[in-house]
């Protein structure tokens, strides 16, 4: 399987995008940053804050002074850009970038330019192929952490095949309740419906009391849905500001 692709940073300004970058890389299990020329120089201590844990990241990072230098050993370079600047290449979108890169042989980095301006022409010239993520064209801003997490998410769906990413637990859903739970719950119901003519007129009480039973079936209510209705009706049936365990009987 070919190795994880590298992220490189070309010219980052701030500390702080640094690290909300690592972050994104991580979420997604990329580990290796490359930076070229960071404005304020490596290490920067806004970065760790910014990361959210992901240290792992930033104290691995590896500093180059050119591009050429950050990709020398990579053999597929995708440089983001929202413009060809002149320069004509093949054009991928992150899905299509990630399709390529779980199968191609050698290394691949993914190049994100500076904050402001994004990456120079000749930083461009420099890739095989041009990523640009589809976007409104009436605001085309993406931030480096925003850019930087797109890509890592297309590549994680592509390689993960293996289950090294894992879907984030969802609560598990109580079954219904038996039937016999439903079944007093809608005595219930009816009970105190009924003497309020609620299934009149006496000849569609029959097709009253289907479509009621049907509406109520719909959700499939568990043990403890079916307990806090029947609360619900035990509390309609009591008289303003009366205590539980005052319920009327006969109703």
């Amino acid at each position: 399987m070919p190795a994880q692709p590298v992220i490189v940073l070309v010219r980052p300004q701030l500390g702080e995008n640094i690290g909300k970058a690592a972050r994104a890389m991580l979420n997604f299990g990329l580990a290796e940053m490359r930076l070229v020329s960071p404005r304020d120089g490596w290490p920067n201590p806004a970065a760790g804050p910014a990361a959210s844990g992901a240290d792992v990241v930033l104290e691995k990072a590896q500093v180059y002074e050119t591009l050429a230098d950050a990709v020398a050993d990579c053999a597929h370079v995708y440089a983001t850009t929202v413009r060809k600047r002149g320069v004509t290449k093949p054009v991928v979108t992150p899905e299509e970038a990630a399709r390529a890169i779980v199968v191609e042989e050698g290394r691949s980095a993914l190049v994100f330019g500076p904050e402001r301006s994004g990456l120079e022409t000749d930083d461009v010239a420099l890739a095989r192929t041009i990523l640009t993520v589809p976007i409104n064209p009436e605001f085309g801003s993406l931030n480096l952490a925003q850019a930087v997490i797109l890509c890592a998410y297309e590549w994680s769906k592509h390689q993960n095949a293996a289950g090294a990413l894992v879907q984030p637990t969802v609560e598990d859903m109580l079954p219904p309740a038996p039937q016999e739970d439903f079944e007093g719950m809608f005595s219930q119901l009816c009970g105190l419906l009924e003497p309020r003519g609620y299934f009149m007129p006496e000849d569609r009480a029959a097709a009253t009391r289907r479509t009621l039973r049907t509406m109520l079936t719909k959700p499939g209510w568990n043990h403890l849905e079916i307990r806090t209705l029947r609360g619900v009706l035990s509390a309609m049936r009591r008289a303003p500001g009366s205590k539980p365990g005052t319920e009327p009987r006969g109703e």
